[in-house]
């Protein structure tokens, strides 16, 4: 009984909780804490592409500071190792999904050139300083295999940067300086071989004053190979073999440098003119418009002025354009965050539904008009509303000058236009006189658009024509009775159009049983047909029918068709008198 007990007492009580160790996370490869690690590697990459082949080529600049290398060196290290550790933990996608399964991530990793490239730059080629001493740097040459990473955080930076186009030029430039860095130290290392001061073309000998110092023969070297390399300025002439093979080779890479230049500078350029394109409209079709039109000068000024005021405030009247090629929903929340609070200030769309304005967000056309231009007149038809996002606008009188209200931003007007609401005295007209006073930034939704929109939103156009109605009662420009008529007009034109469609069902029920009937009928007569056949194909020919036909053979004067007609009519003869056995008897 006690063991039962036991068996039941281990069986039920839950499992110890198990000591489980923290592991590190697994990375992004598209998130934050990704990016900044790669933004992390570029400092070691750069340290040894830069500090490796400069103390390698500059003695003095390695033994004056041998503690300081070493630290860097080591520490560079160190950060290379916890690379590999976050490659390791660094997921991937695969069919859309991260891959978060530790396993796979290595075995993916360690299937690629990557952790190949990884491993011989961790390679400790330092353990030579055993033998060759501390001051041979070349051995950590192996460190250059990590260039891969500086390349990747630069392409990540350029996609997260607000200003790709300068962060371009600044790429630029780091290659630049560090391809003149290189070139310069190998300058220096082949004057040292060839001898200081043995002639024009290599370095002073460092006996001179100043050339001693590390800071001048350093400078001097950069000097020198942007000199050469930007074919800027006199050099002096080569006198040796290796000499000539060097500034053959300068030359070589300074065309290659040029037209590398040249296409990344007309890369920027061309993309920043896209980029401009693309926000603001391009005002140099329209000014040679105007001019081959001869437009007066006042009215061309204004226009100009419209394109100024444009590019200086960074106002975007094709938002549509720009966002086109996101996907529809990430174009939508982007829309929304932008402009929702702004139209939820419209009192007719206050408390509709979240998918309804988001639709209707998708509608709005951003336009900035100019000083004294008119948005809309007295007696014009409205095909849409303005909601005033920037600026002022006036309600004016039809002289233009004497003003009854001021519109500021966050206000709307024109809203009862599009709305179809039964009994409105004024129609589809404009009542007022609306007048920019400065430059003025409204969104416009056409009542085409918003028809579109709430045909997909029965209630919420409900809703919206309710309000609509409410605030023409407030202003008194709502026709009670001719809200009556009409409604009634409606609903008579409803009723007619729905006994047209039970009577247009009911025909089509009797249509349908009429061919069901015709096709019916069809079939039967088919097969009696059908059996008739069979049946007269199976019937012995008379004897005296037969003996007929064998006296009367045609002779040489008869025809082809009289015989089959004697044929036929003696088949059908036949034919009859088997069909009717009794008329034949009674005869």
């Amino acid at each position: 009984m006690s063991q039962d007990n036991k068996v039941k007492t281990s069986e039920s009580s839950p499992p110890a909780p198990s000591k489980t160790r923290k592991s590190l996370p697994v990375l992004d490869p598209s998130g934050d804490y990704y990016y900044w690690w790669l933004n992390t590697m570029v400092f070691p990459v750069m340290y040894n592409l830069v500090i490796i082949v400069c103390r390698a080529c500059f003695p003095d600049l390695q033994h004056s500071y041998l503690v300081a290398w070493l630290v860097l060196d080591y520490t560079s290290d160190l950060l290379y190792l916890l690379d590999i550790v976050a490659r390791f933990h660094t997921g991937f996608l695969e069919q859309g999904i991260l891959v978060v399964d530790r396993g796979q991530i290595a075995s993916r990793y360690v299937r690629t050139w990557s952790f190949v490239l990884d491993l011989a730059s961790l390679v400790p080629t330092d353990l030579t300083y055993l033998r060759l001493g501390p001051h041979t740097p070349t051995l950590r040459l192996n460190r250059f295999l990590r260039v891969p990473r500086l390349f990747e955080a630069f392409d990540r930076t350029e996609t997260r940067t607000a200003y790709p186009n300068a962060f371009r030029i600044a790429k630029l430039m780091i290659y630049i300086f560090v391809v003149i860095h290189w070139n310069s130290c190998l300058y220096f290392a082949l004057s040292r071989y060839l001898g200081f001061g043995r002639d024009a073309w290599v370095y002073p000998d460092p006996v001179q004053p100043g050339f001693e110092r590390l800071r001048r023969q350093y400078l001097y070297s950069f000097y020198f190979s942007t000199l050469i390399l930007t074919t800027v300025g006199d050099t002096p002439l080569p006198a040796r073999e290796e000499e000539y093979l060097f500034m053959v080779g300068d030359f070589l890479l300074a065309v290659m440098g040029f037209a590398t230049i040249m296409g990344s500078m007309s890369s920027v350029i061309y993309n920043m003119n896209t980029a401009d394109a693309a926000f603001y409209p391009d005002h140099a079709l329209v000014k040679k418009y105007m001019k081959l039109q001869h437009v007066n000068r006042r009215l061309e000024r204004r226009v100009i002025d419209w394109y100024q005021h444009l590019q200086i405030n960074k106002k975007m009247t094709n938002e549509v354009a720009i966002l086109q090629h996101l996907p529809e929903r990430l174009r939508a929340e982007v829309a929304v965050s932008v402009h929702l609070p702004t139209l939820s200030r419209v009192q007719i769309f206050q408390n509709c539904e979240a998918s309804l304005l988001e639709e209707l967000v998708l509608k709005l056309q951003p336009q900035t008009y100019s000083p004294g231009e008119y948005v809309c007149r007295k007696g014009d038809i409205g095909r849409e509303m303005y909601i005033i996002r920037e600026g002022q606008l006036a309600v004016v009188a039809d002289d233009g000058v004497t003003q009854y209200a001021v519109l500021g931003a966050g206000l709307y007007f024109g809203e009862i236009s599009i709305i179809n609401i039964k009994g409105n005295m004024s129609g589809n007209r404009r009542t007022a006189n609306i007048k920019s006073l400065g430059y003025s930034d409204l969104f416009c939704l056409s009542k085409e658009d918003l028809r579109e929109v709430l045909s997909e939103y029965p209630q919420a156009q409900a809703v919206m024509e309710e309000k609509g109605r409410e605030i023409l009662l407030k202003m008194n420009k709502l026709d009670v009775n001719a809200e009556a008529a009409e409604i009634a007009l409606q609903e008579a034109t409803e009723s007619r159009l729905r006994r047209l469609d039970e009577q247009l069902d009911e025909l089509q029920t009797k249509f349908a049983r009429l061919l069901a009937e015709l096709e019916s009928s069809a079939l039967k007569i088919a097969y009696r047909i059908e059996k008739l056949e069979w049946e007269t194909r199976e019937w012995p020919m008379p004897e005296g029918l037969a003996d007929a036909d064998e006296e009367e053979e045609p002779g040489e004067g008869t025809s082809k068709t009289e015989v089959g007609r004697a044929g036929q009519k003696g088949a059908s003869g036949s034919k009859w008198s088997s069909l009717f056995p009794k008329i034949h008897t009674s005869k």
